[in-house]
């Protein structure tokens, strides 16, 4: 259901990025992240790998190779934090496609926006901050998008409702039953890349339904 609130937003995972490294830089190396067992400090590592070596990157996707993309993970940790700070925030070189606008907030805009949320609830339970409207309204259009890739581990039904933004079905019913699942896109999202523990959302449905969605790996990886 289309709800005028789907238009797309620039300059958003720039603004998460930026906000994340600020709060690197206010947390230090050694903070716990929603990631565990990583720290800031291997968050930063693997978000600098990310960025900039494509060498080592397959390994986030590819278990055959994630012993190599660990060790360099490793290695940029142990850089100075200040130095490893400033690589997350300069971001991803020229030569690099993602260093497009455009691109950039593609591929970049969920991945800050969770790790930033990581970092802020690795320390504290619940939301930390009030989401802004123009950053809810783009992880709405891209839960919409991505819904049924997102939720495609799902064992039951799953239905997203953002009250004010609409209502996906992010997987069709089977199994058990149908979980819904309302609360804020920002909250939804949680939920979809395997947050849900620490999102504050409302889930309705059958008990078996639930763990057949809750209880699975969901997000891209």
């Amino acid at each position: 259901m289309a709800t005028g609130h789907d238009e797309p937003v620039s300059g958003l995972a720039q603004r998460e990025r930026q906000a994340l490294c600020d709060l690197f830089e206010e947390v230090g190396p050694a903070a716990p992240t929603l990631c565990s067992p990583w720290t800031t400090a291997d968050l930063a590592a693997h978000l600098v790998i990310r960025d900039r070596r494509p060498d080592l990157s397959p390994g986030i996707w590819v278990p055959f190779l994630t012993g190599r993309t660990e060790a360099g993970m490793a290695e940029y940790a142990a850089k100075p934090w200040p130095e490893l700070v400033g690589l997350v925030r300069s971001g991803p070189p020229r030569w690099s496609p993602v260093s497009l606008g455009p691109v950039d907030e593609a591929v970049n805009l969920m991945e800050f926006y969770i790790h930033h949320e990581d970092v802020l609830r690795g320390r504290a339970t619940g939301p930390q901050r009030t989401v802004p409207d123009d950053l809810e309204r783009a992880i709405w259009g891209t839960l919409r998008r991505l819904g049924p890739v997102l939720f495609r581990r799902a064992r039951a039904g799953a239905v997203l409702v953002a009250p004010g933004y609409g209502r996906v079905t992010a997987r069709r019913e089977t199994g058990p039953g149908t979980v819904t699942i309302t609360g804020h896109p920002s909250e939804l999202a949680l939920v979809a890349y395997g947050r849900s523990r620490a999102a504050e959302v409302d889930v309705a449905g059958r008990p078996e339904a639930v763990d057949a969605v809750l209880g699975r790996e969901l997000g891209l990886g």
